[in-house]
């Protein structure tokens, strides 16, 4: 009689993992198919930016009057969360979030698709094979995008809608860290876009002691502090970071909010020349505004995002 499978790894809430390696993901949500909003005319759909992985990015555009001459509009870049290893950019999570953002900004929004760990810890990248995965497909997919910076990119509702001198990426958890660094990464190679600011919500960065899922998750990454992926202390790119803006926001009962905190001192103090703006989420947890999209300070979170974007 076969014996049951003994579990290895238990990282709430993500995932466990199984000696005989099966993972199991500990939060599921639903994927949407590609629409068009029935009550903000918000529509959407997807598009395979790398068909070596065939993972989808999904598009936003906000209600155009076809009648109406062609609008250019500012992009935001979202990268969701979860730990590097649960999530989706076709998730009712995604869309609750982009909907209100790209309907009431007006903006054009792609969330970008990455291949989660732990099954994609590393990718096959020459040149730099121990790049964890999640931060190699981000970047690929911000390169497709800066492919449309003279008009003529593949995709159509980027050429004919977008701005692409008023661009935002915007993450929240191990999504932030990526959009972090995506920016860092813009402003050294500088490929076409022009990033007028980064949103960091409820950032996720390491500390000093070492994170065991990270390790578990990115074996050919350091979780320590001279890791620049994973702490921007050690990043010495980051003076380069391509943005002039920066809005912070943590929430008083994340775990994480210390994280977010050092991260606004470390620009602070750092050689890099933009400016920071901070807000803290008064007797709220990590991510809330996700989880219950409906409530008045989650649209306040909305808000603000607004706010920030339309100040360019």
């Amino acid at each position: 009689m076969a014996s049951s499978p003994e579990l290895l790894h238990y990282f709430p809430p993500f995932l466990q993992v199984y000696n005989d390696g099966r993972i199991e993901r500990l939060i599921t949500t639903p994927r949407l198919p590609p629409s068009t909003d029935p009550i903000t005319g918000v529509q959407s759909r997807d598009v395979v930016i790398s068909f070596d992985h065939e993972t989808k990015s999904r598009i936003f555009l906000p209600k155009i009057n076809p009648q109406d001459p062609p609008k250019k509009l500012p992009l935001i870049i979202y990268i969701h969360g979860g730990g590097f290893c649960i999530g989706s950019p076709v998730n009712i999570v995604t869309h609750s979030f982009l909907t209100p953002l790209v309907s009431q900004t007006p903006a054009v929004a792609i969330a970008v698709g990455y291949r989660l760990a732990p099954e994609n810890p590393l990718p096959t990248r020459p040149g730099n094979p121990l790049l964890p995965t999640a931060y190699h497909d981000c970047w690929a997919a911000f390169k497709w995008i800066a492919a449309h910076s003279t008009g003529s990119g593949p995709d159509p509702w980027i050429n004919d809608y977008v701005d692409t001198s008023r661009v935002f990426l915007v993450g929240e958890s191990a999504g932030a860290n990526l959009a972090h660094y995506v920016t860092v990464q813009a402003g050294v190679s500088k490929p076409g876009l022009d990033i007028q600011g980064l949103i960091a919500l409820h950032p996720y960065f390491s500390e000093k002691e070492p994170d065991k899922m990270i390790q578990y998750l990115y074996p050919g990454s350091s979780s320590s502090d001279d890791d620049p992926k994973l702490n921007p202390r050690s990043d010495p790119d980051l003076e380069k970071m391509g943005c002039s803006r920066v809005f912070i926001m943590v929430a008083e009962k994340d775990f994480l909010k210390q994280r977010g905190i050092d991260y606004m001192e470390t620009l602070k103090k750092s050689k890099w020349e933009g400016s920071v703006e901070f807000v803290e989420n008064e007797g709220e947890d990590h991510c809330f505004y996700l989880f219950n999209p409906r409530s008045e300070k989650a649209k306040g979170v909305i808000q603000m995002l607004i706010s920030f974007v339309n100040q360019a």
